[in-house]
C-alpha cells in the first residue's frame, strides 16, 4: 500500500455541508486514473475542519467509490480519545491504512507524541503511517522519533514534510537510515516529491495526485523506472504551480483548479476559507493552459 502515487483528493464542502457525492467522486477521478492509493481526510481533504460524523461519512465514501484500491484515512485530533475514536470508524469503514498527525493546541513534547502514537498503536489492526506536518501542527519530528515510533507494531510508513529541491536526495537518504526497514518512506510537498522519488523515497503522498492525476503518475511511474530525467523534466513543466502552491497554498489553488476544471462549484472550501480571489484565478488558468500545450 505504501508505495507509488498516494493521491489525496479535496473534501467538498459546498454551503457548509460536505457534499458526498462529489467527494466520492474525486476519489473515483483518482483511483480510475491508476493511483496506487487514495488519501482521505488528508489535510487536503480538509479533516481538521470536519466533524467525527462528517469523517466517518467521508471515509465510508471514499472506501466505496475507491474500489479495489486501498484508502489510507487521516485521524488526526486534538484529544487521544478523538483520535481513537478516528481510528475505531477509519476501520470499520474499511480503511486499509491510517494517517496520524499530532494535531495540537498547546505545544507537545516527545513524549506526549510518542505516547499518542503508541495509544493508536495498541488499537489499531491496520498499518498507520506517522504524519509529519510542522506548518500546520507546530511539531516537528526529530529523527529519534521516527525511530521510536517506527518501532511501534503496525507503525508502517513515514509521511516526511518537503524540504528544498536541491536538499530532496541527501534528506531522503538521511531518514531512510534511521527508519526500521519495516517501515516505508513517504513525501509530501509535491515539488519535492519527484526527486525524492529518484533517490529512493517509497511513495508520494500528493496533493497533486489527488486533482491532476495523470500528472502525478507520470512523475511517479518515471521515478520508479529510474528515469530521473524524465522526472526532471516534468517537473520542471510544473514548477508554475509549484509557485502557486508556495504564493497561495496547496489547498486552495486546488480546490480553484477543481472549480477550473468545473468537477466543484467555486466555493467549495470550509469557511472561513475562501476561494483564490479573480487575480490569482486568472494566474492559475494561464499556468493550466501552458500545461495543456506542454
Amino acid at each position: 500500500m505504501f508505495t507509488g502515487l498516494s493521491a489525496f483528493p479535496l473534501t467538498p464542502v459546498i454551503n457548509d455541508t460536505v457534499d458526498l457525492d462529489l467527494s466520492a467522486a474525486l476519489v473515483r477521478r483518482a483511483a480510475e486514473a491508476g493511483a496506487d492509493s487514495i488519501g482521505a481526510l488528508g489535510s487536503t481533504g480538509s479533516y481538521a475542519y470536519l466533524s467525527r460524523e462528517e469523517r466517518r461519512r467521508v471515509a465510508e465514501a471514499a472506501v466505496q467509490a475507491a474500489g479495489d484500491v486501498p484508502v489510507i484515512v487521516g485521524i488526526g485530533a486534538l484529544r487521544t480519545s478523538d483520535v481513537l475514536r478516528g481510528a475505531e470508524d477509519a476501520q470499520n469503514a474499511g480503511a486499509a491504512g491510517l494517517l496520524l498527525a499530532p494535531v495540537s493546541y498547546q505545544p507537545l513534547t516527545e513524549d506526549e507524541v510518542a505516547g499518542l502514537f503508541e495509544a493508536v498503536s495498541a488499537a489499531s489492526s491496520v498499518p498507520i503511517c506517522i504524519y509529519d506536518n510542522p506548518t500546520t501542527t507546530r511539531f516537528a519530528f526529530t529523527d529519534e522519533l521516527y525511530a521510536r515510533i517506527g518501532a511501534l507494531p503496525h507503525v508502517e510508513a513515514v509521511k516526511i514534510p518537503p524540504r528544498p529541491v536541491a536538499e530532496a536526495a541527501e534528506r531522503t537518504r538521511q531518514v531512510r537510515a534511521v527508519l526500521p526497514a519495516k517501515v516505508a518512506l513517504g513525501v509530501s510537498g509535491d515539488e519535492f516529491s519527484g526527486p525524492a522519488l529518484s533517490a529512493g523515497a517509497d511513495v508520494w503522498f500528493s496533493v497533486l495526485g489527488g486533482i491532476l492525476p495523470d500528472r502525478a503518475l507520470a512523475i511517479t511511474r518515471a521515478a520508479q523506472a529510474g528515469d530521473a530525467g524524465t522526472v526532471r523534466q516534468l517537473s520542471a513543466q510544473l514548477e508554475p504551480l509549484w509557485n502557486l502552491f508556495a504564493e497561495f497554498g496547496s489547498l486552495r489553488v486546488t480546490s480553484a483548479i477543481a472549480a477550473q476544471l468545473d468537477l466543484l462549484p467555486q466555493d467549495n472550501l470550509p469557511a472561513p476559507l475562501q476561494p483564490l480571489g479573480e487575480a490569482a484565478q486568472a494566474r492559475l488558468a494561464l499556468v493550466l493552459s501552458g500545461l495543456d500545450s506542454a
